[in-house]
């Protein structure tokens, strides 16, 4: 028979439907989350590091003028608040770095004994 077609594939057939797609579920990146999105490229540590790195530049960070949760990156080291739309420049994926609240500290020492010896 020519033009005679195959049934359908039924549910204990589909392992051999080569059109079958499982439907993703909500728990698809359970485990790598926003880095899920690499697969299985690049090894299990440069993705482990990278997500760190993602998650915080897209998290929200309080503001120091405003004092509400509504800071986000704009741009590489650019941070916006939505609610009172002051700009701070900041690092690179998150608001403050390491260094930059060590040079706080010191200046804030500083100026301290400055005004002690005054």
């Amino acid at each position: 028979m020519e033009g005679s077609r195959q049934p359908a594939a039924s549910s204990t057939t589909r392992d051999l439907d080569c059109n079958y797609t499982p439907k993703m579920g909500k728990n698809r990146t359970r485990k790598v989350g926003i880095t899920g999105k690499y697969g299985t490229r690049y090894g299990a540590t440069l993705r482990k590091l990278l997500r760190k790195v993602e998650v915080s530049q897209h998290s929200t960070y309080r503001c120091a003028f405003c004092g509400k949760d509504s800071v986000k990156r704009t741009v590489v080291g650019i941070w916006n608040c939505k609610s009172c739309r002051k700009v701070v420049a900041g690092g690179a994926y998150s608001l403050s770095t390491a260094s930059a609240v060590t040079v706080r500290s010191t200046i804030a020492r500083l100026r301290k004994i400055q005004q002690e010896s005054v």
